[in-house]
């Protein structure tokens, strides 16, 4: 391969690295960019390679060295792929095989159910930044054909526009200039190259290095284009995020009439869980041997988008006397807390339960709010938890099962009762599970405790997992209840909709779990131990919490009142086996990856991965139209210029065609120079052919009315095939496959391609 190509080639591979940092702001840290980098030293290297050889054997421009190198650079991806994130199954760890390939389709997979589950910025697990890897390949494959094998480095700019439009349709808020940038100096490397590639082909070089490489010229669109990426994101309008839901940012108070979060605490909870390694966020300090759940914030409302923090406009200063009182009926336990932020950076307090007292150390008294409904306690004008350190009193509800079970129901007008069983149209399939698990409850209890049983019984086989596939309905909650299989967040979620649904207030709740014992007494309570769980409202009691999900013992609240189905049985099995017994059937069992799974779960079924087929299929066949859309285009314009058969359309076509195999007419001359032209490029075999189209085209130039020119597509196609087969084969497959005359024809949309007319002469 000549010294250009491996130029462009080297052009390619710095200008995608510069255009992937796009994708900063989509992830929060930059873990994602050493996969990104290495696919894109694959490919571009790879491709060089196989051009280097083929310029050796003397095949280069063959059809068979254009088709292997894309073919090259997909095998040398796939390996990529495999060696960073499925080596497992794989050949010495390097070379992709039926279950690697399988492994790698997995993590993929993990990724698009992160697309769903993450709000940007997301953690770079392992499925988005394959998904990132992936992405920027396969640019860096297409860029890199149309830039080297195309000769047309210009167009692979389109490459660098689809990973600017990552961050624009994913993140929200202000974008750093320093991202536009990268992407900014990959336009101008890309318009050197091509600047470079034109001017050599052309043979202009003069004196002086940059003149001699074209630079000079590039130097100047390359300003421009950086100039522009660095200018636009200023004019152009934008929204800091938040700015339609600052609320919390500006400190709602009584006679506020809504309160948002740019937070999506939902995303947040998810993203803590799927952290690589746990981080410290709390150091809890409590005067009672077995602390309850640290509660954060209570989404109260449920709509087609799922749950979300409702208005917290009745909320008031901390400083006040008792913030939460509890109901004097319920019985309680005193616990008192010193509660320290390691890591924990975040507008919402956490704190237990039915706080009574909270004192933030260095903080103004009245920085922090406690929404009375909610039970939220938040930060108002920016106040956020880190580095700060708080003291809590709190009274901690202990309800008996006998006031449990006598709770009455709410009167249908109660506030209480109409706020927080409020839903939107629920799938029918879903008002039918409620239906027979609330036959024949009588009682609120009854009711409760039905769809609690139903999602704690691992007889009813729900899985705790924190990597689920997408369902098909369209529909997360019946998707959740068809695969019984998913996290905190969609147990919790699952839980609340079906008490509303059965006629009982519930909401959800997010915090955390009580974290791990430290020798000092201490507990640290890390990223893993975020968690979601449900309250439910029982008249004259106030909110009880209920937790549906499956998770670890050393993790789980005891909650006296809740014993999940499946420990219930267990344990009533326990009690009556005699002792002489034969050792009881293995209990369920968790996981390292804290996933709760049934004895029997079922094994992998036999048969083809059909979606993963489908979906490699389809990405495939997405490639090959994306590589062939030149080429139909192109053949589109052919086949109607020559179906309108006049001269001026046929001359257009031959032009085009001439163009495309590297060897452009002149723009302007009359037809006996145009034809001149021709010959200096089909030989003499052509000469009739020409001849034939010179005299239509000088009819057509000097006639006043031209008669039609009998033959004149006939000689025509005469004149195509010879111009076909004095160029090179390399020529003629770039032709078929990238036509450069699209571009020409795009350049000079508003200029005829017909000849000039010539003036008439006396």
């Amino acid at each position: 391969m000549n010294g250009s190509r491996w130029g462009t080639s080297a052009a390619v591979a710095v200008a995608m690295v510069l255009g992937s940092l796009a994708l900063t702001p989509v992830y929060a840290t930059s873990r994602w960019l050493p996969s990104t980098v290495l696919a894109v030293l694959a490919v571009t290297l790879s491709g060089a390679l196989v051009r280097a050889v083929a310029d050796r054997s003397g095949r280069a421009g063959s059809v068979l060295v254009e088709l292997a190198v894309p073919v090259v650079q997909v095998l040398v991806l796939l390996t990529t792929l495999t060696v960073v994130f499925a080596p497992g199954r794989a050949v010495l760890g390097v070379l992709p095989t039926t279950g690697s390939t399988a492994d790698l389709l997995a993590v993929l997979g993990s990724g698009f159910v992160e697309v769903r589950q993450q709000a940007t910025p997301v953690l770079p697990v392992a499925g988005l930044v394959a998904l990132a890897t992936l992405l920027v390949g396969t640019l860096t494959l297409v860029a890199d054909l149309v830039a080297v094998g195309g000769r047309q480095p210009a167009a692979g700019t389109l490459a660098v526009l689809v990973l600017c439009c990552v961050p624009v349709a994913t993140t929200t808020g202000d974008v750093s200039l320093l991202v536009f940038l990268g992407p900014a100096l990959a336009t101008a490397l890309l318009l050197w190259a091509d600047q470079r590639m034109r001017l050599a082909d052309r043979q202009r070089s003069g004196p002086g290095v940059l003149a001699g490489t074209g630079a000079l010229p590039a130097v100047r669109l390359g300003a421009l284009a950086v100039l522009a990426g660095l200018l636009l994101p200023v004019v152009i309008p934008t929204l800091a995020e938040g700015s339609f839901t600052a609320g919390l940012d500006s400190g709602a108070g009584p006679g506020g009439s809504s309160t948002g979060t740019s937070l999506d605490p939902q995303a947040a909870l998810r993203g803590q869980l799927t952290q690589p390694d746990p981080v410290d966020l709390l150091r809890v300090e409590v005067d009672v041997p077995d602390p309850a759940y640290l509660r954060a914030v209570a989404l109260d409302t449920y709509t087609d988008d799922g749950w979300g923090i409702g208005t917290l406009e009745g909320s008031r200063s901390t400083a006040d006397d008792v913030l939460l009182p509890l109901s004097r009926a319920v019985p309680n336990r005193a616990v008192e807390a010193r509660i320290t932020s390691l890591a924990h950076d975040d507008r919402f307090l956490p704190l237990f339960s039915s706080p009574a007292e909270v004192t933030v150390a260095d903080s103004d008294a009245d920085a922090w709010r406690v929404d009375p409904t909610s039970g939220t306690v938040f930060g108002r004008q920016g106040t956020r938890t880190a580095g700060l350190t708080w003291q809590e009193l709190a009274r901690e509800a202990r309800p008996t099962d006998e006031q449990l079970a006598t709770a009455a129901a709410l009167a249908a007008d109660d506030p209480v009762q109409q706020a927080f069983t409020a839903l939107p149209d629920l799938d029918p399939r879903v008002q039918t599970l409620v239906g027979q698990l609330t036959v024949g409850a009588r009682t609120p209890d009854e009711r409760v405790r039905a769809v609690f049983d139903f999602l704690t019984d691992r007889a009813n086989g729900f899985v705790y997992s924190l990597s689920t596939s997408p369902g098909t309905t369209g529909d997360d909650l019946a998707d959740f209840l068809e695969r019984r299989r998913g996290y905190c967040e969609q147990y919790a979620g699952a839980m609340a909709v079906l008490v509303r649904a059965a006629g009982v207030p519930a909401r959800v709740v997010l915090g955390y779990t009580p974290g791990q014992l430290q020798p000092d007494g201490s507990r640290v309570v890390t990223t893993g131990d975020a968690h979601a769980w449900v309250e439910v409202f029982y008249a004259d009691l106030g909110w009880v919490p209920f937790d549906p999900t499956p998770i670890a013992g050393a993790r789980a609240v005891n909650l006296p009142w809740a014993t999940r189905a499946d420990v219930a049985a267990a344990e009533s099995a326990a009690a009556a086996a005699p002792t002489s017994a034969a050792p009881a059937a293995p209990s369920a069992q968790l996981d390292r990856d804290d996933a709760f799974s049934p004895v029997a779960a079922p094994g992998p079924t036999g048969g083809l991965p059909w979606a993963a087929v489908a979906g490699w299929g389809g990405s495939g066949l997405g490639v090959l139209a994306l590589l062939a859309a030149p080429g139909l285009v192109r053949w589109a314009v052919a086949r109607r210029r020559w179906a309108a058969g006049d001269p001026g359309a046929v001359w257009d076509e031959l032009s085009a065609v001439a163009t495309d195999l590297g060897s452009p007419l002149r723009a302007t001359g009359t037809p006996r120079q145009l034809g001149r032209d021709l010959l200096d490029r089909t030989g003499p075999a052509a000469s009739a052919a020409v001849a034939v189209l010179a005299d239509a085209l000088e009819r057509e130039v000097y006639a006043p009315a031209p008669a039609p020119s009998p033959g004149l597509v006939p000689a025509a196609r005469s004149v195509e095939t010879a111009l076909r087969r004095s160029s090179t084969r390399r020529a003629r497959v770039r032709a078929r496959l990238l036509p450069p005359s699209l571009v020409t024809a795009a350049r000079d949309r508003l200029r005829t391609h017909r000849p000039v007319r010539a003036p008439h002469t006396a």
